[in-house]
């Protein structure tokens, strides 16, 4: 790495590590060999890598095209790692069909020892509904650069957001990232990720863990769950959000299950609405509960992921795991939910 990270960005170095990636997984003998060279050419301190990471470095006018050539490159390499991996896994597969026996007459036990997490049920129920509707499932690191949490979606420097109070900031002891790092404050960093990694059309909701710097108690947690959901393509529309939300409600919530949507502001949608849920089995009755936020994606976020506003719009909406499983569940304090006894809340009984 030089002394200035924007020459990581020059189009030869960036030529010279996709051509040095593609001898590396090329020259892997085993699954081994080639996760050694997927670290090396795809892992955090990969040249690639490093070169995403000095696009913030830049001034605003030259970031979309460095995004463009940053992600052209991160697909090339990406491209031979998944080529070769597909060759060895088939190799590898061989060996063990040849190599290996299984006693197809052992008895195995029939008594489940234990169940999932209803937080993680819930996750992949939200996971399972979306990718039936057409969208990827996207995951992301949970130690961010203060970039994709903040920067690319509009969030400025003087927000309130990115102070201690509100979100925990990692020290950089290497000096590496310049103490820019913290813990991701929502899955809206997973949406960069993808915008700077795919062109549209993109349709992916992004379920996972969050940090904030709240106190615990019956309706906050330093450490819950969200999944937010981005939709970029052309012709775009609040109708098309507002049919996703009632979907995506009904599936929750029962076939009885309204949206509303409530003006609000977002640093990252424009126009901004809270989401309002009719609940017809809330245990004191049938009400509206708020449920998340949503909104039209705000062009600046667009452009800083090198996607043009002009031709893309797109939508985004983000709701809390736990809030939906608490509403679904009739569980009144959200340290029930992250409490170490197992029998607890009696009679919870999350589908599978």
């Amino acid at each position: 790495m030089t002394d200035n990270p924007a020459s990581a960005l020059e189009q030869d170095q960036l030529d010279a590590a996709v051509s040095a990636a593609e001898k590396a997984f090329e020259s892997a003998a085993d699954l081994n060999e080639l996760a050694t060279a997927k670290t090396a050419h795809l892992g955090d301190k990969s040249p690639v890598l490093l070169a995403r990471r000095a696009i913030g470095s830049l001034p605003g006018k030259e970031r979309a095209d460095a995004g463009k050539r940053v992600n052209v490159a991160k697909q090339a390499v990406t491209a031979a790692y998944e080529a070769r991996r597909s060759v060895l896994e088939a190799e590898e597969a061989e060996r063990i069909l040849r190599e290996e026996t299984v006693d197809v007459t052992a008895r195995t036990p029939r008594r489940r020892t234990g169940s999932r997490h209803p937080v993680n049920v819930q996750m992949d129920r939200i996971a399972d509904l979306f990718a039936a509707m057409g969208f990827t499932v996207g995951d992301g690191p949970e130690i961010e650069l203060e970039w994709f949490n903040f920067d690319a979606l509009n969030i400025h420097p003087d927000h309130p957001a990115r102070t201690m109070m509100d979100t925990f900031h990692i020290a950089d002891t290497n000096g590496e990232f310049g103490s820019n790092l913290v813990l991701r404050t929502h899955t809206s960093t997973v949406q960069i990720h993808t915008m700077l990694n795919q062109q549209p059309p993109i349709y992916t909701v992004a379920p996972g863990r969050v940090y904030r710097t709240d106190e615990v108690d019956s309706t906050h947690s330093p450490v819950f769950h969200q999944t937010e959901g981005l939709v970029v393509d052309k012709g775009i529309t609040m109708a098309d959000l507002r049919g996703t939300l009632d979907h995506f409600a009904k599936a929750l919530f029962g076939a009885e299950a309204q949206t509303r949507l409530r003006p609000s502001y977002f640093p990252f949608t424009e126009p901004s609405a809270e989401v309002d849920v009719w609940f017809a089995e809330h245990k004191d009755g049938p009400r509206w509960i708020e449920w998340g936020g949503c909104g039209m994606v705000n062009p600046r976020v667009l452009r800083a992921c090198g996607i043009d506003p002009e031709v893309y719009s797109g939508f985004a909406f983000g709701m809390g795991v736990e809030r939906a499983l608490m509403l679904r569940h009739g569980i009144t304090d959200l340290r029930d939910i992250i409490d170490g006894d197992v029998r607890f809340p009696a009679g919870l009984r999350v589908e599978e």
